[in-house]
């Protein structure tokens, strides 16, 4: 496994790890889409796109499938699938700015002030299903986060499934 997988790993992970609260969640919809045709879906893949390794894979089809199934939809094998649904993750990195100011006033002097920066990992997981029949995007929903590592496992799996349910609520859209 390259360093490079190995390292979108461990992000796309940390990405679900924290507060679900902090997570930034946006989705649209194809206006006039017929959500209820929709029955069953099919795990497809978006040539060119990064994915984390088999395990965390794993994971985050594990946490979407059990979104979907409580919205009523059957994963299938099938060609013949109502929906094709794909994900994709990336990593990005952003300059975050602190500054810090103290003091004088009065006679007594001048102040201090200090600024820091540091460089965060942002992670964002893209949801996308498609109407096989029209070959058009008909969903998408996104999540972003800055990473934030946990080791304890459980813990993430739990933040995973928090943060799939926070993305998937507004699937179907209302219209």
């Amino acid at each position: 496994m390259t360093v490079f997988s190995t390292a979108l790993a461990v992000a796309l992970l940390m990405l679900t790890a924290g507060s679900v609260a902090a997570q930034d969640v946006k989705y649209n919809a194809m206006p006039g889409t017929d959500f209820s045709k929709f029955h069953t879906y099919k795990w497809v893949v978006v040539p060119n796109a990064k994915y984390p390794n088999q395990i965390v894979d794993a994971q985050i089809k594990d946490a979407i499938n059990s979104q979907l199934s409580a919205k009523g939809l059957t994963s299938t094998d099938s060609d013949k699938a109502d929906l094709y649904v794909a994900y994709q993750v990336s990593v990005a990195q952003q300059q975050q700015w602190n500054a810090y100011g103290m003091g004088g006033g009065l006679r007594w002097g001048g102040g201090m002030a200090t600024a820091t920066s540091s460089t965060i990992d942002v992670g964002t997981l893209v949801l996308d299903m498609y109407d096989p029949t029209t070959k058009q995007l008909v969903w998408t929903g996104s999540a972003t986060k800055t990473l934030n590592p946990s080791s304890n496992q459980e813990k993430n799996q739990k933040n995973l499934n928090n943060a799939m349910a926070k993305l998937l609520k507004n699937y179907p859209p209302k219209q």
